[in-house]
């Protein structure tokens, strides 16, 4: 085999070991005869090439984010803090203190979002905390993530990222969280292994279902266990976080959106000052104008949100010259 032949098997090896949102960018980068160079697929790093210029990447960040913009999104109190500087609507939101300290906010709102100050992907987070054995457990699994932890209220509605590139809104999705229905023959258990291997599958290996303490304490709320067989024609919620990568589902509202919605997500993005972002909002209706922001993603997956450009917008960005009129 040529030491060219290597090099385009080596080449073809690394993007195949990268996630959905970076092959779709590169792929859309080819298109537009965009150099690509992967660097470590693993870690998600490559660099696009064009005209004398190079932009190293990782998924949806690129080297035209700041330092200082990620570290705003990295810290969800700062996040919050320049969201109502900028007249944006947030939950009501405190660290974690001492089990009393805690308790005592648990009963002021009766039921709380715990989650890590820093993370992402959805992990430490507890949704729809009510008693103290439980907050004093997700407040553990949430340090186990990161420190300092954080409570938050409670705003009922649907949760809905906003894809938001060059200050422009992209795309709108409405993510639900991870659900089974009973055959009344099959456990809990075997239901969600199910269902985290169809999940798995759809998504190229992003999205799945965690059995872990969480997954335990939802499925206790609803009075079940995992070894219990779920009753036929019931549907039950196994984890309270939609997110993607917890085994949450993904469907595009881009043009069902409420312009003050769509607003929101630009004005968002303008007060972390950050070129590419995922807001995430709990909404009453995504036809409605109320929200709640609930945090800012500086590296979004732009894959799962077909039938919209996010891919082709994110080129624009990077290589504005090769955008297609």
């Amino acid at each position: 085999m040529s030491t060219h032949e290597h090099e385009a098997g080596d080449a073809l090896l690394g993007q195949a070991a990268l996630d959905p949102s970076s092959r779709l960018i590169i792929e859309e980068a080819r298109r537009r005869d965009i150099a690509v160079d992967v660097l470590a697929p693993r870690a998600e790093y490559f660099r696009l090439r064009h005209a004398g210029r190079s932009i190293v990447c990782r998924e949806s960040l690129s080297e035209l984010t700041t330092a200082v913009a990620m570290s705003r999104c990295d810290d969800k109190r700062t996040t919050a803090r320049l969201m109502r500087e900028a007249g944006l609507r947030t939950p009501e939101q405190v660290e974690a203190k001492s089990d009393t300290v805690n308790e005592t906010f648990l009963r002021e709102l009766g039921s709380l979002v715990v989650k890590p100050a820093r993370g992402e992907q959805g992990r430490g987070i507890s949704v729809g905390v009510r008693t103290p054995e439980a907050l004093h457990a997700a407040v553990e699994r949430a340090a186990e993530v990161s420190r300092p932890v954080l409570l938050e209220e409670v705003v009922q509605g649907e949760d809905l990222r906003l894809i938001v590139i060059g200050h422009e809104l992209v795309a709108a999705a409405v993510r639900r969280p991870p659900c089974v229905s009973g055959d009344g023959k099959q456990t809990l258990r075997a239901l969600i292994e199910a269902q985290s291997k169809r999940r798995q599958a759809e998504t190229h290996g992003e999205s799945k279902i965690p059995l872990d303490a969480e997954t335990r304490r939802c499925l206790q709320d609803a009075g079940f266990g995992l070894d219990d067989v779920l009753p036929a024609g019931r549907t039950i919620m196994v984890r309270g976080a939609a997110n993607l990568h917890q085994g949450g589902t993904i469907h595009d509202v881009t043009h069902e959106l409420h312009p003050t919605l769509s607003d929101v997500a630009k004005r968002a993005s303008r007060a972390i000052d950050i070129p590419v972002v995922g807001i995430d909002l709990i909404v009453r209706s995504v036809r409605e104008p109320d929200y709640w922001i609930i945090e800012a993603n500086e590296r979004p997956g732009l894959a799962n949100h077909e039938p919209q450009p996010t891919a082709e917008r994110f080129v624009d960005l990077l290589f504005p010259e090769t955008k297609r009129r």
